[in-house]
């Protein structure tokens, strides 16, 4: 059941949201892949009564807590959804710039969902490598064209990257920063799909095209999946999984960051701006303690780990991160250690955890007790000069 439109919401702030998500509609692909793949192009099939994405041999079923925006809460569940049974906001553009006007969003990065993944890993994964690209750049095409070119000023571009070629990940890269795309969607942990850990040399052309265009790197929680190898998971019901999984999401932020520091790739590259989406920024000040530690306490162990002499690891984790919020409390009571300036707002629209469509009050709470300026730095003026987006002539 869809409930009906909410009022429109009280804008205490003009908000940019860096964490949302875009439900892939079913005529995406169509005319968009080279004609030798037209009959092999993803394709939306009934699977066991619901629809589901068939990619080569992998099935995707949609499910229900990606798109539960508009829906009573005791429907929330993780059963498939269909089109009809979600906000039009989900997948259509007019529907979802109205829907953020309902909220009081000013602008909005748009992760992909089920048949590309949060970080694209799904084309990357097909058989056919020339079709997994040619997917690639008929998803990127769609959201250039079809969702974010008719709201310029409402949509930040972002891309799914291809993984299996780190060249041509590069001009991928530096193809579409021509065309606008100002953010790539990427991977927590390669390693963990099968790909060279990210501190190998396999992901520097890629890296070094992302500082080069200045193309900030989104990471979003279950990128790479979110591992739950210390429980007995076949022994737990989904609503338990997801609920672990949901809870310690913050410790994919922390692995994230502690081996792109020590893993060399912020010391390589030290212009790459790179996003935690939904992993929140409360841990960040007990990380900047730990690192601070090791270095004055165990340093000459930790030489190795460390060469760089002018940037400590603390020091490196605020200048290449930024850190993505929506309830966060305690970073917010803790922000002149993190720094207002790397703390970015998320409405996270469509999913559970999101909070549309009153993500106006629920941040006016979140911020109160901040100055206006740091309220300004953390709703819109960080957002803006990272990702590059323009703000409105009143702001």
């Amino acid at each position: 059941m869809l409930l009906p439109d909410p009022e429109p919401r009280v804008v205490h702030n003009l908000l940019i949201s860096v964490d949302d998500h875009l439900i892939e509609p079913p005529d995406m692909f169509e005319g968009r892949l080279p004609a030798k793949f037209a009959d092999r192009a993803p394709v939306l099939i009934d699977h066991q009564g619901v629809p589901a994405w068939k990619l080569e041999d992998k099935i995707l079923p949609n499910f229900g807590l990606n798109a539960v925006a508009g829906r009573p809460p005791e429907e929330w569940n993780d059963e498939p959804r269909r089109w009809d049974e979600m906000r039009k906001g989900c997948w259509q553009i007019d529907a979802r710039i109205a829907d953020m006007d309902l909220n009081g969003v000013y602008a909005s990065v748009c992760f992909p969902s089920r048949v590309a993944g949060f970080g694209g890993a799904r084309f990357s994964e097909m058989h056919d490598k020339e079709l997994g690209l040619a997917c690639a750049r008929a998803w990127n095409d769609w959201h250039l064209e079809e969702w974010a070119r008719p709201y310029p000023d409402r949509i930040i571009p972002l891309q799914v990257p291809w993984l299996r070629d780190p060249e041509i990940a590069a001009s991928e890269v530096r193809a579409n920063a021509e065309r606008g795309f100002k953010t790539v969607t990427f991977l927590d942990n390669p390693a963990a799909l099968g790909l060279p850990p990210i501190w190998d040399h396999y992901w520097e052309p890629f890296l070094r095209a992302c500082e080069e265009t200045k193309t900030v790197i989104s990471i979003h929680i279950g990128a790479s999946g979110l591992s739950l190898s210390e429980f007995r998971v076949e022994d737990l019901d989904s609503a338990r999984m997801g609920a672990i999984a949901t809870a310690t999401t913050l410790v994919v932020g922390i692995n994230a960051a502690v081996t792109w520091i020590y893993g060399g790739v912020c010391t390589k590259f030290p212009g790459l701006k790179i996003t935690l989406a939904e992993s929140g920024a409360g841990w960040v000040p007990a990380l900047l303690d730990r690192l601070e530690y090791m270095q004055g306490h165990a340093g000459a162990a930790f030489a190795k780990a460390w060469a760089d002499k002018d940037v400590s690891p603390a020091e490196t984790l605020l200048r290449n991160f930024w850190f993505c919020a929506f309830d966060d409390y305690a970073a917010i009571a803790q922000r002149s250690r993190i720094g207002p300036e790397n703390i970015l707002m998320e409405v996270d629209y469509p999913h559970g955890d999101g909070t549309w469509p009153d993500s106006q009050e629920h941040i006016a709470r979140l911020l109160d007790g901040c100055t206006d300026a740091e309220k300004a730095a953390m709703t819109h003026l960080n957002a803006a000069a990272l990702f590059r987006h323009p703000l409105p002539p009143t702001a």
